[in-house]
């Protein structure tokens, strides 16, 4: 009977933020500031097109959902690298230290820079031969518990700040993620809302300008006055995914010793941009080598995502290594790599 209690617990919580999330239907592209906490991170969460809310057993849970570092056993330490569009890179490390059986904390880190660019003006639109820089930053740390055998919440504080030249904007948000593992065919139904928080608004010595009530009067003094930016709520993200897995362990749909088909459908709903889902299949043989593939629904540009990935198993700990491929029709291929290694 408790069972039953959690599952409606779990699906009315969600179908009400549901509810208010739909609620506000106007189009706010281009309304949100921190564009970077939305690009995925892991290679192989990526290959799934994303779709990893509910699979995620790894350290990079710390961004997709915090609750699943209950599954991390071990001390982990894993990064990512990301050759994104026009020069610009992003970078994610993860660090995941378990507790006990039951709980862990675990630490991360996000990185989007890219190349300086040349200064341009009105007076000099062919740039003045000085150079300026743009990065993007997020450090969190996160805690996750199983409350019960079946059921996991896990929550992260993190602070988040964008520069750009002498201006810059931070703040700080949550995420918060749950997973419920239900008892048929190693269903798994997993939660997240990422990014709840505070407003980002531009502040620097850029923004000071000299101003003059009466510019008429060759005696007054300008005063020193500072040019007014607005604040912006950050990307607000809410996620619901099912994973399981159809071949595998005793649980699974089709028992196998050795090969093990897993799939994940995510439900995303950003507060600035229209919702979609994401799709992903994967197949791994003997906990060796597995081949992904995901899709996205609803999206302009990104669609269809691959990915290969393989464990190397040392004397008392394992080595991972994973790639993804991600198109994006006309703005290029995006190549992710990642890897993690625990002890």
């Amino acid at each position: 009977m408790k069972y039953i209690k959690l599952i409606l617990s779990t699906i009315l919580i969600t179908s009400s933020i549901a509810i208010v999330n739909a609620a506000d239907s106007t189009n706010k592209n281009g309304t949100a500031p921190a564009q970077f906490l939305k690009i995925g991170v892991g290679a192989r969460a990526m290959a799934l097109g994303g779709a990893f809310v509910a699979a995620t057993d790894d350290a990079f849970s710390l961004y997709w959902n915090p609750a699943a570092i209950t599954k991390v056993d071990k001390v982990t330490l894993a990064g990512v690298y990301t050759n994104w569009f026009a020069d610009i890179n992003h970078q994610f490390l993860a660090f995941i230290i378990p507790i006990d059986m039951n709980s862990g904390i675990g630490f991360q880190a996000t990185f989007l820079n890219m190349d300086k660019m040349e200064i341009t003006t009105i007076e000099n639109p062919h740039g003045k031969d000085e150079y300026f820089e743009a990065y993007d930053l997020s450090i969190g740390v996160s805690y996750g518990i199983r409350l019960t055998e079946f059921f996991a919440l896990g929550i992260t504080g993190k602070y988040i700040e964008q520069t750009i030249y002498n201006e810059s904007a931070s703040t700080f948000a949550m995420d918060i993620g749950s997973i419920l593992d239900i008892p048929w065919y190693s269903l798994k139904l997993g939660m997240r809302m990422a990014n709840f928080g505070g407003k980002m608004q531009l502040d620097g010595r850029d923004l000071i300008r000299e101003f003059d009530m009466n510019p008429n009067n060759t005696l007054n003094v300008g005063v020193e006055s500072r040019l007014k930016t607005e604040p912006w709520d950050l990307p607000l993200m809410f996620q619901v995914g099912l994973a399981m897995d159809i071949m595998g362990g005793s649980d699974s749909y089709y028992p196998s010793e050795y090969n093990r088909v897993t799939i994940s459908i995510d439900g995303s709903h950003p507060n600035d941009s229209p919702e979609f889902a994401s799709i992903g299949l994967e197949y791994e043989y003997n906990q060796l080598v597995a081949l992904r593939g995901g899709y996205r629904l609803n999206r302009d540009v990104e669609n269809f995502f691959y990915g290969i990935g393989l464990n190397i198993p040392l004397s008392e700990s394992k080595f991972r290594f994973d790639y993804a491929l991600a198109s994006y029709n006309d703005l290029d291929y995006i190549h992710i790599f990642s890897g993690s290694i625990d002890f």
